[in-house]
């Protein structure tokens, strides 16, 4: 007789019949199973039956995922795959529109089934609904449900994108161009757009023929969040694939047709709230908005470019109010003039200022951000140049040098020609109030430099330190989230140097670190029992278990499934979820196990197979940091991607610690300074104040006698 673990009780439905209890084997064929099932009811031809999960899901029963089969699961005895797929093939094509419009309806619902998939593919399916689409004769939903199906079906990633054909993308194009349409059907065609973009170069380039900006504007004018978002998502598509050299003729059509300040009014100051999608897709257009500044940045100015130059000669006759005369005086004369003015200027050689701007990052991009702000805010321009110029040579702040370690520092902060990151929803509104928005961030930003070099008197000397102080201003007023660049601003003027100090104070006094030798002895003593307990709140949390992602080519259909650790520390429990659980998912629920004494080693980042694989993801340095896998057995891999560093650092310890190695994570060392910290202060409370000695007090002599001891006896 079987093992118990290799026996499932289940309950298995059949239309018509009262449902059966059963016990299945799990070392039987399925087929054996089914046959045995059909034999039951008295039901011949088994091998045109399947068995099916009785939920919302209707997924068919296989080999491969047969042991996600759990004890009480409810069965759903139907037609095989095959069976199925042949029925809807015809179901679809009937004459009435009724019985079309469920066969539809049920082929839209059954394409998410991997299985049913492959038998509607093989039966040329996709072409049967592309041909269904070209002809133009369904509308509403019979149009919609074909659509969905068709996006159920390519998200499977059997059948190739670029197979399609240009009649196929015109037709799906003019839903998109089309003023009033109806809302599902425009959604799937945005989807599926989006996805032939992403998925083919050959297919960008017939989509962009096809699309124009103008034609996608007025659906972020409407309402609907969802339209909003996909319509966006068709945008960042379009302008990830575009060639280099098109991609600012494309920034500059948007411009034209004023984008952002349609994104800002529709979207992002609109009373809906804004949902991840949404965050994600504008955090993308950001980064893409930005990445156009890649060009200048890492372009080196060249000191025999005489129209370069002139943008020099242009910053000088603003701040001095001189025109440039190359016929009056000597040469010398000239020349020493010019010296002066470009010392004045902060450059750091006064001879030839060009030869400044030769450094990448940030190249070309500096003067741009200079002569921006000496052009749009000559006033303040014109104040810090001559504020500097009047100062003593060692406390001048050089604008020229501030404003090239200040260009460069903006773009590591918003990560200037770095690819979008699949996870990440971090935009900032207040870059969408302005056309120039990059250029009016180095604005303030140059003024609070300055303004902070003040505070700090700081010296030619302190220039490191005074930029450290800057970027730490510029960080925490971001952290906030302004809505506007003035909001901005004045967040920058709550943030002085003294209030930095303050925070900076406190923060250091949380985090006090003793260096007397006693006191070091006393950490060193403490510091296992801190581990240890880290180790246990690792594990701890491994039990409660984590949903992870599972990151498909289409984010919008992204699935997920969850991981835990069983309360005696000796399996690893995971399964597939249909939605993002609230709360725990009980052990009985996950239906796959990895045995913890099965696992051979904990592979992170580019090493992991599932970073290995052909697509965008293994680009991309933000899930490439996120990335885990624990291999077992001989080359079998269980593959992660951590929804965020924090629970990366927690399953990566929590799975060295399982295996007795080192917990080397990030989050580890924060939590041991911390902990240590506080414990150490705990300790030492009693001596506040108390100075306590390097070595230990001498221990005194022995004494000539012991006459005073008295004997209590």
């Amino acid at each position: 007789m079987p093992p118990p673990a290799d026996i499932v009780k289940v309950a298995i439905e059949w239309p018509g019949a009262f449902p059966k209890l059963m016990e299945i084997d799990q070392k039987k064929p399925l087929s054996a199973i089914i046959k045995e099932v059909c034999e039951g009811w008295s039901l011949g031809n088994h091998e045109n039956f399947a068995l099916q999960v009785a939920d919302a899901t209707n997924f068919y029963i296989t080999e491969k995922n047969r042991n996600d089969i759990k004890n009480g699961s409810i069965l759903r005895l139907t037609t095989s795959p095959y069976q199925t797929a042949v029925q809807l093939h015809e179901r679809i094509q009937s004459t009435s529109m009724d019985a079309k419009l469920e066969g539809l309806k049920d082929l839209a619902n059954a394409s998410r089934d991997i299985t049913f998939a492959q038998e509607f593919i093989n039966l040329d399916g996709i072409s049967l609904l592309t041909q269904m689409v070209e002809s133009g004769t369904d509308f509403g939903d019979l149009l919609s449900f074909t659509l969905t199906a068709f996006v159920e079906l390519m998200d499977h990633g059997i059948v190739s994108w670029d197979t399609f054909s240009v009649a196929f993308i015109k037709k799906i194009a003019s839903f998109v161009n089309k003023s009033a349409m109806d809302t599902a059907v425009l959604q799937r065609s945005l989807a599926i757009l989006e996805s032939m973009v992403l998925n083919s170069q050959d297919l960008y380039h017939k989509v962009a023929q096809e699309i124009t900006i103008g034609q996608l504007i007025p659906h972020l004018q409407g309402t609907d969040q969802d339209i909003q978002t996909y319509t966006i998502a068709v945008i960042n598509a379009l302008f990830l694939k575009a060639p280099e050299e098109k991609r600012q003729e494309m920034a500059h059509i948007l411009a034209q047709k004023q984008l952002r300040s349609i994104i800002l009014s529709n979207v992002i100051r609109s009373p809906t709230p804004i949902n991840d999608e949404m965050a994600h897709q504008l955090y993308v257009l950001q980064v893409l908005t930005f990445n156009l500044l890649e060009d200048r940045m890492m372009t080196k100015m060249d000191p025999q470019d005489q129209a370069q130059r002139d943008i020099i000669f242009e910053l000088r006759r603003i701040a001095f109010d001189v025109e440039c005369e190359p016929n009056s005086g000597s040469i010398e004369k000239r020349k020493s003039m010019y010296t002066r003015d470009y010392k004045k200027l902060g450059f750091i050689n006064h001879v030839n200022p060009a030869v400044d701007f030769t450094q990448i990052p940030p190249g070309m991009l500096a003067l741009d951000n200079m002569l921006y702000l000496a052009k749009h805010h000559q006033d303040s321009y014109i104040r810090i140049v001559l504020e500097n110029s009047s100062r003593e040579d060692k406390h001048e702040c050089p604008f020229g040098r501030s404003s090239i370690e200040l260009t460069k520092m903006l773009c590591e902060i918003m990560k200037v020609g770095e690819l979008p990151s699949e996870n990440c929803h971090d935009f900032h509104p207040m870059f969408f109030t302005h056309d120039r928005s990059f250029e009016e961030f180095f604005c303030i930003c140059i003024q609070l430099l300055n303004k902070t070099w003040k505070e700090m008197r700081a010296t030619s000397e302190d220039f490191n330190k005074v930029m450290q102080v800057v970027r730490e201003q510029i960080m925490r007023a971001l952290t906030l989230k302004p809505n506007s660049l003035d909001q901005f601003k004045s967040r920058l003027q709550n943030l002085s140097y003294t209030e930095i100090l303050k925070i900076r104070q406190s923060e250091r006094m949380n985090q006090e670190d003793f260096q007397s030798r006693p006191i070091l002895e006393l950490r060193e003593k403490i510091q296992p029992e801190i581990m240890e307990l880290i180790k246990q709140q690792r594990l701890n949390r491994l039990c409660e278990g984590t949903c992870f992602r599972k990151i498909s080519s289409r984010r919008r259909q992204d699935k997920f499934w969850y991981c835990r650790l069983s309360p005696n520390h000796k399996v690893l429990h995971y399964g597939d979820l249909e939605e993002s659980p609230q709360g725990e998912v009980p052990h009985d629920s996950l239906q796959d196990k990895l045995p913890v004494a099965d696992i051979k080693a904990v592979i992170t980042g580019k090493d992991c197979p599932h970073m290995k694989e052909k697509g965008a993801l293994k680009q991309n340095k933000e899930v490439l940091e996120l990335a885990f896998s624990v291999l077992y057995e001989s080359d079998e891999y269980l593959n992660f991607i951590a929804p965020d560093k924090h629970e990366y650092c927690v399953w990566t310890d929590g799975l060295n610690a399982l295996l007795g190695k080192e917990m080397t994570s990030d989050y580890t060392k924060s939590d041991m300074d911390t902990l240590l910290s506080m414990e150490m202060k705990l300790r030492l409370l009693d001596l506040e104040n108390i100075q306590i000695p390097e070595a230990p007090p001498p221990i005194p002599k022995e004494p000539s006698n012991y006459d005073f001891v008295y004997d209590c006896n």
